[in-house]
Formats: structure tokens, sequence, C-alpha cells
């Protein structure tokens, strides 16, 4: 019986093994680009990784002609595209933005690629998936025990005082469900994207919603969301993202994240800016197209990178689970539904999306990733679909 009972466990021992050998030599012949600005990034005939070329192209064409409408100032753009808040003002920095640029990369090679891909630029919204990954570190590294956790057991001082705000968690915030109500860094919450109609009193003076039941997009909210992770890992966000993930997947320093002129406050008797989810009032993450193309391959091969994990698979399902209150939204990343899918376009694929048209998409199952900068946002999905449309 003893036998019976050590042959088996070297059995499994040796099942164990062989697997472990197979996922590292899986892990070894996938290709990664090398660390640095990007030139030397692996590029390949369209048609050695299943595309049909003359389709990829249309596809590129079709986004070079389909430039985004806003201004090259994308200080009047701002200020334009968000006038019915009322007292929105730029509270960051602000660029000047590009010409259109972006990446197609397939089995980690550049299958094709257009514009200017080593200029930095505002992403604006984007930004809320990186936040999402510097979360998401935090849950793996124990800093966040649960995102059930109620904010109350991280962030002590009055931010989350009241019997509504009290019952909001991790999950609340990170799916845009929280409706947490308050002022952060002289912003009201109410005064972000406001209902068409009413007024200020009707604004202020709203019905609050139950905590996961009702999603409303909203910068403050998430704003919320970095300064409550700056409670947590008690160092500047930037710093972290760049120790954590932009380092080990080998992007480029030319990146940087901000904050506004008066989010600064005090961790540990140091003074350090709380970042923004956004450029909505300014700020956010100014970044390369190139390292855009990184972050999303990065989720593409599931959070590993050359065989070192730096997201856990588990974070990434959390991320792109469908939220109760909004089927097309996860962890901060956009998914389909049925309602919403792209012609064409296989139904696990989910995408990260700023304005004035700045998209990440990820197809892990592909191992495809595409980044896009500057398209007239309604032209995303037509433009995904040409792309699926071209694989072979």
């Amino acid at each position: 019986m003893k036998y019976r009972t050590f042959t088996f466990q070297c059995f499994v021992l040796f099942v164990l093994s062989v697997s472990i050998s197979i996922c590292s030599a899986v892990a070894q012949d996938l290709y990664y680009p090398p660390a640095g600005l990007g030139h030397n990034w692996s590029e390949k005939n369209p048609q050695e990784l299943g595309f049909v070329e003359s389709a990829l192209n249309e596809a590129v064409q079709f986004a070079m002609e389909n430039e985004n409408s806003v201004e090259q100032d994308l200080r009047i753009a701002i200020l334009k595209g968000f006038s019915h808040e009322p007292y929105h003002y730029l509270a960051g920095p602000v660029r000047e933005r590009g010409g259109p640029a972006g990446m197609i990369v397939k089995d980690g090679h550049i299958a094709t690629s257009w514009g200017d891909l080593n200029r930095v630029d505002m992403t604006f919204s984007v930004t809320k998936s990186y936040l999402s990954a510097v979360a998401g570190v935090a849950w793996d590294r124990g800093l966040i025990h649960s995102t059930d956790d109620l904010m109350t057991e991280y962030v002590w001082d009055r931010t989350f005082d009241g019997e509504h705000n009290s019952k909001i968690t991790w999950e609340h915030l990170l799916n845009q469900s929280s409706d947490w109500s308050g002022t952060l860094f002289g912003m009201e919450d109410w005064g972000d994207r406001p209902p068409r109609e009413g007024n200020i009193d009707d604004w202020r003076m709203r019905e609050l919603y139950e905590p996961g039941t009702h999603y409303k997009y909203n910068d403050v909210r998430v704003n919320l969301l970095a300064y409550s992770l700056l409670q947590v890992w008690r160092n500047p966000l930037p710093q972290v993202l760049k120790n954590e993930i932009m380092d080990p997947i080998g992007a480029s320093t030319t990146w940087r994240w901000f904050g506004y002129d008066n989010s600064f406050v005090m961790i540990d008797g140091i003074e350090m800016q709380s970042v923004s989810g956004g450029g909505h009032n300014g700020g956010g993450l100014f970044i390369s197209t190139y390292d855009h193309a990184r972050f999303g391959l990065l989720f593409a091969r599931n959070g590993l990178w050359n065989g070192q994990k730096i997201i856990s698979p588990e974070w990434i399902d959390k991320s792109v689970t469908p939220s109760p209150s909004n089927s097309r939204y996860g962890y901060l990343w956009w998914l389909q539904d049925d309602e919403s899918r792209w012609t064409d376009v296989p139904d696990h694929v989910y995408y990260a999306a700023g304005f004035g048209g700045n998209f990440i998409v990820v197809d892990e199952q592909n191992d495809l990733v595409i980044v896009l900068r500057w398209i007239e946002s309604s032209k995303i999905g037509e433009f995904v679909s040409k792309v699926y449309q071209a694989m072979e």
C-alpha cells in the first residue's frame, strides 16, 4: 500500500514537472520586444503573421483618413468638449497633440504601424486602465485583501464618512458604481458629466444610488480611487507604475503621469501628488504608442512578461468580468456585449478608451494588440472589424 502511494505521488510530481517544462518552453518561444524606445521591436511581413497585407493596408488607410476632429491644441479641445460642466477648468498639464498613429502587434511582432510611434501624447481615459493595473498589483501583493473590502478600512480620513460613502468598496470604485458623494481637490462629484437636463441645485441635491447598483462614468470618483491607492501604496503612483510594471516590461522612460496643481497630499510626512485617472481637467498619462503597445501586450500575455508574472491572471480575469451595473464595463476596462459588439470581432476582445480617439485593444486568445491614437472615436469599431477581416 505504501509502495502504491509512493508510486502515485511520483507520478503526480512527474506530470507537474512535465507541465511546468512545457509551459516554460512555450513562454520561451514567445517573442517579447527588447527594452527601450521601440526602434528594435521586431517587424514581420503581415502575411507571416496571418494577415492579408492588402486588407491590412486598407485598415491603416482608413485610420489615417479618419483622424479625430478635436483641435491640435488640446486646451481648446478639453474646454469645448466638457463645456456643459459647471466650473470645469484646466487643473493639470496639457500638451498639443500629434497626428494619427498606431500599431498592430501579432504574436509580439509588429504587423504594421503608422505615424510617430515615439511621440509622447496625452491619452486621457486610457489612463484608467493603467490605474486598474496598479490596483491589481496591490491586490496581488496583499495590500488590498479583497475588492469587497470597505474603503473605510484603508482610508482613515473623512473621505468615506457618512451613511452612504461608508458602504463603498474597492470594487465600486473600480467599476464606477460607487456614487460617492463629495468634493475632491476642489471638484464636486456632481459637477462631472451632469445630466443635460436640470440645474446645479438638481444635481447637487440628487438622490444617491446604493453603491454597486448604478454605473456612472465620473473622473472625480476615479481620481478618488487613485487617492485611495496612494494611501495603500504610500508611494507616488507613477513610481509604483514604473517599478512594478513599466520597467519590467521594458518601457521607455519618456512617459509621465500627472495630477493637478492642487492634488498634493502628505503621506508619512512626505508631500506626494495624487495623480488623475484621465485628462478631463488636464493631467493623466502622457505616453508613446510604443509604450501603450507594451502595456497591451502584457495583458494579451495574461500578465506575464518573459516568464515573469507582472500582474496575476486572476486579477486580469476580475478586470474583464462584466460589472453587475454595466455589462460593458469591468475594472476600468471596456468590454463587449450583445448590443455593443463590433462586427466580425470576437466577444472576448476588450479595450481601454480615451477622449480624442485613443485606444488599446486586447485579444489574448489571438495574441493580438491594437493601439490607436487620434482616430475618430465613432470609427473604432469599423477599424477593428477591418483588422479582423484582414486575418486569414
